[in-house]
């Protein structure tokens, strides 16, 4: 995890395990599009299943779409946060979701594995940003916008939660929290893009 901050404002940069696991849930049940917003896919990218045998009792495609959109929706409103567990085999955390239950229980043990390799890889590019000082470009987005208006920032949080996406980009979700491809930072420009008018809006 990375914070910047100054008097009143901080900036964070993490991933989070949770939406890791219900990341790679998505892609192997093959819900391109799902959730809002709707992320690119994960890269590496995740092989999709055909999991219409195993929710057909229970709503098939479409409850798994909702269901799985409604769990996504909770685990964006929870970041950061403590993590909310998964309790195999049963997870009675997702009772009402019965079609989202089913596929979960069928991918647990390979979604966990990749959730925590990808925190691992995480970590390790956050530790060498560190080191090179990657992260000065956001104190001074900030300190560039108080130079323009001629005043403090005002007191702000901002959370950037970084994934391991197949699209550079990032996703804003009012009021002050972003979705972002874990190598946007790469890219300067396009970062700049996509960050600096969100850091001038709360500024």
């Amino acid at each position: 995890m990375h914070h910047t901050g100054g008097p009143g404002w901080r900036i964070t940069m993490d991933t989070y395990g949770p939406m890791l696991m219900a990341l790679y849930i998505r892609d192997v049940a093959g819900l391109v599009g799902a959730g809002s917003p709707a992320l690119a896919p994960v890269a590496p990218p995740v092989r999709a299943a055909d999991h219409s045998r195993l929710t057909a009792g229970v709503g098939g495609d479409d409850a798994l779409r909702y269901q799985w959109e409604f769990w996504w929706s909770s685990l964006v409103a929870q970041c950061p946060g403590a993590e909310p567990s998964l309790t195999p085999p049963e997870f009675p955390e997702l009772a009402g979701m019965p079609a989202l239950q089913r596929v979960v229980q069928a991918h647990f043990g390979a979604a966990l594995a990749w959730a925590r390799e990808q925190s691992r890889t995480y970590a390790l590019m956050a530790t060498e940003r560190e080191t090179l000082g990657g992260h000065k470009i956001l104190a001074d987005l900030v300190q560039n916008r108080e130079m323009e208006l001629g005043r403090s920032a005002r007191d702000f949080t901002l959370t950037i939660v970084e994934m391991p996406l197949a699209e550079p980009r990032a996703w804003f979700i009012e009021p002050n929290r972003l979705i972002m491809s874990e190598h946007l930072l790469d890219d300067q420009a396009n970062f700049l893009s996509y960050v600096q008018p969100v850091v001038e809006l709360l500024v």
